[in-house]
């Protein structure tokens, strides 16, 4: 890219999470990783975007971009993410996502690689989704110099603020707020049956916080056994089968869902057949998928009580005292890292000035 477009273009960024929309809205953005691919390759192909990458997660869908015109309206880029979920792109859509740009965009990256903008402050997940985020990005050729200082330093941020302060102390997962949330409504897990559909990260964390609390049994349910045995062993769960899904469910006290999946799978008439053989004995569905695997009329069903990721968040606000103390110093590092990454690109802006003044 050439320098003078290096310091003459417009950092965006637009985007819907958990504070601007609720899950019945964002499950409908909620990008596959076919269509984040084809997201980035739609926006590769515009002349007017120089960089671009997305951050989908179970609670927010961002698409940054670095574009070439300064006075472009962000917004375009929710009729691109419209187009690639086939969804009827109207004005009122725009209620619902955030933008933000330049210094605003950076600094709001920066927030999020250090856990200040998650559904759980401090989480550590989200370091991990923005390295990868990066990654497929890179692979399509869609960063060149600015964004890969930005992605660069807002890692590094992230690490910091983890390293430093006390912002990720505790439990810092969606699944770790399931097993709290699981512990409140039963007040306890012990000699409990519970089962764990899934075999991704959110439901490997999910095992792990479920270890030592003295259940009676385990389950863990994947459509490939392959993928779930290893994580099976490690947290001496039983592996079971989704065929099996009927006969497990007459079993538990819990079941908590984190598959990838476009739809339900889990249907409120198979949950009032699981719950005429239990003979109506209570049964928490805890749903931290985004799109919901349950579907949600289940709760009206006697004895079901169905929860989602937006249920968690009172276990959050609960639990997140020690985290609210280091918001401050997560903040000055933020800003001290905002103005190290404009520092560079001024850098850069003064070498390309003196190329010019040679020439």
């Amino acid at each position: 890219m050439l320098l003078e477009n290096l310091v003459q273009t417009k950092i965006a960024v637009i985007g819907i999470n958990h504070k601007k929309a609720p899950i019945e809205i964002r499950e409908r953005f909620s990008l596959s990783d076919t269509e984040q691919k084809l997201l980035l390759s739609e926006l590769k192909n515009r002349p007017d975007v120089i960089e671009a990458f997305v951050l989908s997660t179970c609670n927010r869908v961002e698409v940054y971009a670095n574009l070439l015109n300064q006075s472009q309206d962000p917004f375009f880029l929710l009729e691109v993410i419209c187009q690639i979920k086939k969804i009827n792109f109207t004005p009122n859509l725009r209620e619902y996502f955030y933008t933000h740009t330049n210094k605003n965009a950076t600094r709001h990256l920066l927030r999020v690689t250090s856990g200040l903008d998650s559904l759980i402050l401090g989480e550590k997940q989200i370091l991990g989704q923005v390295k990868i985020a990066v990654a497929q990005a890179q692979e399509l050729s869609l960063f060149h110099h600015q964004f890969n200082i930005l992605s660069n330093l807002a890692i590094r941020t992230g690490k910091k603020a983890q390293s430093e302060t006390e912002i990720s102390w505790g439990g810092s997962s969606v699944g770790w707020a399931a097993v709290v949330h699981a512990e409140k409504i039963l007040e306890t897990l012990q000699n409990k049956t519970v089962l764990v559909i899934g075999a991704g990260k959110m439901s490997a964390l999910t095992l792990q916080h479920m270890s030592g609390k003295n259940l009676k049994k385990l389950y863990l349910m994947n459509r490939t056994h392959e993928k779930a045995a290893p994580i099976a062993q490690n947290y001496a769960a039983e592996l079971v089968s989704l065929y099996d899904l009927k006969e497990i469910l007459t079993k538990v006290d819990v079941c908590i869902c984190a598959v990838a999946a476009p739809h339900y799978i889990i249907e409120k008439e198979l949950l009032s057949t699981v719950m005429t053989a239990r003979d109506q004995r209570p049964l928490l569905m805890i749903d931290i998928a985004v799109p919901r695997n349950v579907d949600p009329t289940a709760g009206q069903i006697p004895g079901v009580e169905v929860c989602t990721v937006d249920d968690l968040e009172v276990v959050i606000t609960q639990t997140m005292a020690k985290r609210q103390a280091a918001i401050k110093a997560v903040e000055h590092i933020v800003e001290n890292k905002l103005a190290e990454f404009y520092e560079k690109i001024q850098k850069i802006k003064n070498l390309g000035d003196s190329i010019e003044v040679t020439k």
